[in-house]
């Protein structure tokens, strides 16, 4: 093992461990005048687009994907801490309640 090895692996050894905290976030829509998927997924599009691209937040539709006047989406955000977590999580609630175009029947939030 070479020198610069044994210095990284005794410098790492003593470096403290980064736990990241997760938050979940789910939310339960209710639709109204959604003939096909295609006007339902329009409706969720900006869910995507703009908080999708986000570094520290995933985005998925995780139930009733083939039904027409409902859906569940749920948003995960990673953060350094809960605070950090719960503060994001508020903004990226607000925000999809100000832009989505659809009733939100009930919200779940976990913090991991």
């Amino acid at each position: 093992m070479s020198d610069a090895l044994r210095k990284l692996l005794r410098e790492s050894a003593q470096a403290p461990a980064i736990n990241p905290h997760i938050g979940v976030l789910t939310l339960h829509f209710q639709l109204y005048a959604c003939d096909d998927l295609k006007a339902k997924r329009k409706v969720f599009a900006p869910l995507k687009t703009i908080w999708g691209k986000e570094p520290d937040l995933a985005v998925a539709e995780t139930d009733h994907q083939d039904i027409l006047d409902c859906a569940t989406w749920t948003v995960v955000a990673l953060g350094s801490s809960s605070q950090q977590i719960s503060q994001r999580l508020d903004q990226v609630e607000k925000a999809i309640n100000e832009r989505i175009d659809a009733a939100i029947l009930d919200v779940d939030r976990q913090l991991l």
